[in-house]
C-alpha cells in the first residue's frame, strides 16, 4: 500500500483515533502501520478498500477527497472500533490540508465613519482599544502546547517520532486552528508531513526543508506571548486567503509549473504578469498524484468563461473585468469574474521584458525579503554542469557571476531531470530563464523555465520551454556552429565561512534527536574553530546546544531524571534561527556586485 493511495485525513481525526487507543496498543502501532502498508487496497468513489486479511476490511470515507470524521473509517474486524486498525490507517494516509479554498471576495471594510454610527464607543472604550492587542489566554495555551508537542518531536528526531508523537503534535495544530493560530496549525502540520517523509525514506524528502518547518513552528509558538499589534497578526496568520477587488486586468502568460506536495495535492500554477510587472497566478490544485500535475497543465483555467489551458495561457494573454485578488497575487473565480483570451507577449518584448531589466541583486533582495515569489528573471550563458552531493546541475554565467542551476523537483514523473541534462549539451547558449532562489552560500537557483535554446529562423518569437511540463528533445537544441561554446577562465572558489559546523549540529539534531549531540566527543573543537573565524555567537551557541542535550539530572538514588525538553528545543531554536539569518546575509553577498569570470571547473 501506498500512502498516496489513500486519502487525506484531517488532523483531528488522526489525533482523536490515536488518543483512544490503550497504552499497549499504543506501542503497538508503528508495528501496526507498517503491517497495514503491505496490504492491498482498492479505491470505489469517494470510499477506500483496505483488506486487512481474506475476511476483514477496512474503509475509509472520503466524501470530496477528504476524511473529516473518525466514524468515516470503519474496520470490519471483532475489536472495532477499539482496534489498531483505524488510528494505524489514518497515521498511515497524508495529512489534509483543511485550510478553506473558497474564492469569494472578502466584503470591503466600513468606513470610520459607518463603523462608529454602528458601534458608539466611551472614550475609556477607545482608550482602551488603542493599546496593542496581545493574545488571549486560549491562543497562549494552544501555543505552548504546540511548542511543547514539537519540542517532544525534536527530542526524539525523526527516527524515534512514531505515529503517537506526531498524532499529539496533530492534536496540538488542532487546537492551534481552533484558537485562530492557523500559521502555527499549518506549520506543525508540515513537520508531520517531513516526519513521514523521513521515516518512510520517501525520495522526495529533504532534511533542510523539515528543519526548516520545525525552526518555523517552535519560532512561532515561541515569540506568540510576546507579540501585540501587527506581529501578532503575523503569527497568528490567516485562515483563508482573503480575495480584494482589482477592477480589469490585462495579464500576459509568462510560464506553468507543476506543483507535487508531499501531503498528496498535485496540479499546476500559470503565472502571468501585468504591464506594470506585477505578478498573478492561476492554480488548479487538489488532491492527487504525479498523473494530476502533469495532466493539469491541459486542463482549462477556472476563470470566467475562457477555454485557455494553463499550457496555453502561459504563452497567450488574458483579459479580466470583475478581478479578484488574493494578497499573493492569486486569481479568483467568483461567480463575477469574466475573462476571455488575449493575445500574449515574447519575453524579450514589451512589457514582459521589464521583468528581466531589474537588477540581478535587487531581484534576489527581494526574494530574500519575501518579495516576488522568489522568482528570478535572469540573462544567462550555459557553461556546462558541475557536480554536488545531490548531483550534476547546469553551470552558467549571468552577468559575470557563476550560477548553479539545479532542478525543481526531483520526482521521475516530472521532466525536469531529463531536461536539465539535455540542456547541459547546449553550452555556449545565452538564454532568458526564470527561476526560484534557492537560498544559500553559493549563487544557486532552481530553474523553471528557458527562452526556446534552438534559435530556429522560423522559430516564434515566443518560443519557451516550461521545464516541469515540456520534453526538450535533441533536435530542440543549437549545433556547434551556431552557437559557439565559451572557453572562460578559471574562477578560484571562495573561501566559504564554516558556518557547516553549526548547520550540521542542528540538522543532526532533526534526524537523531537529543541523544545524538548528547554523546561525549561530539565535534568538541568545532566551537573553537567557529570563534578563530570571528563567528563567536556561532560557537557560543553550538556550546549552549551541546550543553543542553548532555544537560541529564540525577535523583538521590543516582537515576537519571526526564530530560529538559524545553530547554533543548529553546537552544536548538536559537541555533536555527542563527543559522538562518547568516546564510541569508551569504545568500544576498554572494549574488552581490562582485564579478568574476565563470570556470565550467567549478
Amino acid at each position: 500500500m501506498s500512502p498516496e493511495l489513500l486519502p487525506p485525513v484531517a488532523p483531528s481525526v488522526t489525533a482523536e483515533l490515536v488518543e483512544a487507543l490503550s497504552p499497549r496498543l499504543r506501542k503497538r502501532l508503528d508495528a501496526g502501520i507498517a503491517k497495514l502498508a503491505a496490504r492491498p487496497v482498492v479505491r470505489e468513489g469517494d470510499t477506500v478498500r483496505i483488506a486487512v486479511d481474506d475476511d476483514t476490511d477496512l474503509e475509509l470515507h472520503a466524501p470530496g477527497g477528504t476524511v473529516t470524521s473518525a466514524d468515516a473509517i470503519r474496520c470490519g474486524c471483532l475489536l472495532a472500533p477499539d482496534c489498531l486498525h483505524r488510528p494505524a490507517a489514518a497515521s498511515a494516509a497524508p495529512v489534509a490540508d483543511d485550510e478553506p479554498t473558497d474564492n469569494t471576495p472578502t466584503p470591503p471594510a466600513p468606513s470610520p465613519e459607518a463603523e462608529a454610527e454602528q458601534n458608539p464607543r466611551t472614550e475609556a472604550e477607545a482608550g482602551t482599544e488603542a493599546e496593542p492587542e496581545t493574545a488571549a489566554p486560549a491562543q497562549l495555551a494552544a501555543a505552548q502546547a504546540v511548542f511543547d508537542a514539537a519540542a517532544a518531536v525534536l527530542e526524539a528526531g525523526t527516527d524515534g517520532s512514531g505515529a503517537v508523537l506526531q498524532a499529539e503534535l496533530l492534536r496540538a495544530a488542532h487546537t492551534a486552528r481552533l484558537a485562530g493560530l492557523p500559521r502555527a496549525a499549518a506549520s506543525a502540520i508540515s513537520v508531520v508531513t517531513g516526519i513521514r517523509a523521513a521515516r518512510s525514506a520517501d525520495p522526495a524528502y529533504r532534511q533542510p526543508e523539515l528543519a526548516e518547518a520545525l525552526r518555523t513552528v517552535l519560532g512561532v509558538a515561541h515569540r506568540l506571548p510576546f507579540a501585540s499589534g501587527p506581529d501578532l497578526a503575523e503569527l497568528r496568520g490567516t485562515v483563508r486567503q482573503p480575495y480584494t477587488p482589482d477592477g480589469s486586468l490585462r495579464l500576459y502568460g509568462l510560464f506553468s509549473e507543476p506543483v507535487l506536495t508531499a501531503t498528496g495535492y498535485a496540479g499546476a500554477v500559470t503565472w502571468t504578469a501585468d504591464a506594470e510587472g506585477r505578478l498573478y497566478t492561476v492554480s488548479d490544485v487538489a488532491p492527487g498524484g504525479p498523473g494530476r500535475a502533469t495532466g493539469a497543465a491541459d486542463r482549462a483555467v477556472r476563470i470566467g468563461d475562457t477555454a485557455l489551458s494553463h499550457r496555453e495561457l502561459s504563452r497567450a494573454g488574458l483579459a479580466v473585468s470583475g478581478a479578484t485578488v488574493s494578497p499573493t497575487g492569486r486569481l479568483g473565480a467568483g461567480a463575477g469574474v469574466r475573462a476571455v483570451r488575449a493575445s500574449g507577449a515574447a519575453w524579450n518584448a514589451a512589457p514582459l521584458d521589464r521583468l528581466w531589466a531589474v537588477p540581478v541583486a535587487e531581484q534576489v533582495a527581494r526574494a530574500l525579503d519575501g518579495g516576488g515569489h522568489g522568482l528570478l528573471f535572469l540573462d544567462v550563458t550555459l557553461a556546462g554542469t558541475v557536480r554536488e552531493a545531490t548531483g550534476d546541475c547546469l553551470l552558467a554565467d549571468c552577468d559575470g557571476l557563476a550560477l548553479r542551476l539545479a532542478m525543481a523537483h526531483e520526482d521521475p514523473a516530472l521532466p525536469y531531470r531529463d531536461n536539465l541534462r539535455l540542456l547541459a549539451g547546449a553550452r555556449g547558449s545565452r538564454l532568458r530563464i526564470i527561476a526560484r532562489l534557492a537560498p544559500g552560500p553559493l549563487p544557486r537557483a532552481l530553474l523553471l523555465a528557458v527562452e526556446h535554446p534552438a534559435r530556429h529562423p522560423d522559430a516564434r518569437p515566443d518560443a519557451r520551454v516550461d521545464l516541469g511540463l515540456d520534453r526538450l528533445q535533441h533536435a530542440d537544441l543549437p549545433t556547434r556552429t551556431t552557437v559557439p561554446a565559451p572557453t572562460p577562465a578559471r574562477t578560484p572558489v571562495p573561501d566559504e565561512a564554516p558556518l557547516h559546523l553549526l548547520r550540521r549540529r542542528v540538522h543532526q539534531a532533526v534526524s537523531g534527536g537529543r541523544r545524538v549531540l548528547a554523546f561525549p566527543g561530539s565535534g568538541p573543537g568545532d566551537s573553537g574553530r567557529l570563534r578563530r573565524v570571528g563567528l563567536t555567537t556561532a560557537g557560543d551557541l553550538l556550546d549552549d546546544l551541546r550543553a543542553a542535550a548532555a544537560d541529564r539530572s540525577r535523583d538521590a538514588f543516582g537515576r537519571l531524571l526526564p530530560a529538559d525538553t524545553d530547554r533543548f528545543a529553546r537552544a536548538w531554536l536559537a541555533a536555527a534561527v542563527y543559522t538562518s539569518e547568516v546564510e541569508r546575509s551569504l545568500c544576498a553577498a554572494a549574488w552581490g556586485p562582485s564579478r568574476e569570470p565563470v570556470s565550467q571547473s567549478l
